[in-house]
């Protein structure tokens, strides 16, 4: 069925939760997991009145990110080593979280996504949108919701 499962983190409780399903499913097929953590930057414009931040800020920035990145991915790494379901994992700086995710399974070549769903409200989701809905909507493979 599936071969290679991408489950993307943001290292909340719903997330961890969704890895261990994941991961369980993909043991359950003899699939492989890729995890994906996305880096979202903010514009420039959300930290002043049009002042650029400076680029030592930037670069620490991005390193506390992508250390933060490395975290979560090593949860998916070791509940996976301890399941013995083969493991990669891909960081990136996308435009948006569901464009990172969509990109990512073209990147790692991946047959199914499987993701958690915040369970944000209705009128929530209509003022800020949802990530799972995005994926859902933009996707050409197959996504898991877990809840």
């Amino acid at each position: 069925m599936f071969k290679n499962i991408l489950i993307p983190t943001d290292g909340s409780a719903v997330s961890r939760k969704a890895i261990k399903a994941g991961i369980k499913l993909a043991q359950a097929l003899g699939a492989k997991v890729t995890g994906y953590y996305g880096i979202v930057m903010l514009p420039p414009s959300v930290y002043g009145d049009g002042d650029l931040i400076e680029k030592d800020v930037v670069k620490t920035l991005d390193r506390l990110a992508r250390a933060t990145g490395e975290k979560y991915l090593d949860e998916i790494a070791q509940a996976a080593a301890a399941a013995g379901v083969e493991y990669t994992g891909l960081i990136s700086k996308p435009a948006s979280a569901y464009e990172g995710i969509i990109e990512a399974t073209k990147k790692k070549r991946c047959d199914a996504v499987f993701m958690a769903s915040r369970g944000r409200s209705e009128f929530k989701k209509l003022l800020l949108g949802s990530v799972t809905h995005k994926v859902l909507s933009h996707s050409t493979v197959p996504v898991i919701v877990y809840r």
